[in-house]
């Protein structure tokens, strides 16, 4: 799919207004920040908790320029991490992607993105974090799903399978 420069989000009322990557990834960046550091503790393991179980954790509502609203959702994928799945090892992989996206945007780098086939509103953003736990990488991404229901965007991390990133690796020292 071919990058663009703009994330279209879905309003109430099914109006669309777009956002440029950058800002749609600062938006993200700082709900992220806000939930899961900044945010005390226990209520951050409790996020923690809800989305290992497979809970779609409603994050906040945004108020647009125009002073439409959107509903930011967060959910997580961890069927790829491989060890002991825990809220340390959760920490460092968000932590490490927040940091990740953020030099990304202030250094105004080309970000590339890779959508669903079949649905537009789908994307993965190309800015992996990578930690090891217990010896072993692990691969965290950031995701969106901008064709929400009841006007709202699901941020979804992602953990994905780190051989692919060594085989590709190696693909290309070839």
């Amino acid at each position: 799919m071919p990058a663009c420069e703009n994330t279209e989000v879905t309003m109430a009322k099914y109006e669309t207004k777009s956002l440029s990557r950058n800002q749609f990834l600062t938006v993200a960046v700082n709900l992220l920040h806000k939930a899961l550091v900044e945010s005390p503790r226990t209520d951050a393991k409790n996020l923690f908790k809800a989305l290992a179980q497979g809970k779609r954790v409603a994050l906040t509502n945004v108020q647009m320029e125009d002073k439409s609203t959107v509903r930011f959702d967060l959910a997580l994928d961890h069927t790829e991490f491989h060890g002991n799945f825990n809220y340390s090892a959760f920490r460092a992989s968000t932590r490490t992607l927040m940091a990740n996206i953020a030099a990304a945007v202030q250094e105004d780098k080309e970000v590339s993105t890779f959508g669903a086939e079949n649905n537009e509103d789908k994307m993965i953003f190309g800015i992996p974090a990578v930690t090891m736990e217990e010896g072993q990488p692990t691969v965290m991404v950031l995701a969106a799903d901008l064709g929400g229901r009841d006007a709202s965007v699901l941020l979804h991390l992602m953990y994905l399978g780190h051989e692919q990133f060594q085989q590709a690796a190696a693909d290309g020292a070839a």
